[in-house]
């Protein structure tokens, strides 16, 4: 494999600085998933979504509600560790089978605050379409993650 696919296939790697304690942003990521993921824009409902949930547990699931009432599986709660970690399969949209990455998110106190790291990796996975993906959720998650978890956290919303 060339450096350049190496690269492609590497996990992607985001970090924010929440000025609140671990629980808080542990609890505002999963509790408060609904609250701050834009579902209007990243969803995989074509009508539109309702609500997306986390089940905290491990093998609990991550469910979008698509309009309608019908739900679609996310991801599967692999690890469950407040306030410190969670991981999950991810495979929003996928059929069932099909190959999954796996993102794992770390809450560590930091100061005042608590830095929360987001690490999707797996690519390879996908075979063919992991390069794709990779490029499509490093756009994704600089949002998703890096702007509308980070603001819900800071200020206290999303709980």
């Amino acid at each position: 494999m060339t450096q350049q696919e190496t690269e492609a296939l590497a996990p992607l790697r985001l970090s924010v600085l929440v000025g609140r304690p671990p629980a808080h942003a542990f609890r505002v990521f999963t509790e408060g998933i609904g609250t701050w993921w834009p579902l209007e824009t990243h969803s995989v409902g074509e009508g539109g979504a309702e609500n997306v949930e986390l089940e905290s547990r491990v093998g609990g699931q991550i469910v979008e509600t698509i309009m309608g009432g019908d739900e679609a599986v996310w991801g599967t709660i692999l690890a469950f560790e407040p306030p410190h970690r969670l991981v999950f399969d991810w495979h929003p949209g996928y059929e069932p089978g099909a190959p999954k990455t796996e993102i794992e998110v770390r809450f560590t106190p930091e100061g005042e605050g608590t830095r929360v790291e987001l690490e999707h990796r797996g690519w390879e996975r996908l075979a063919d379409r992991g390069p794709e993906a990779r490029l499509s959720y490093e756009e994704g998650w600089a949002y998703v993650f890096g702007r509308l978890y980070a603001e819900a956290a800071a200020t206290g919303d999303g709980t």
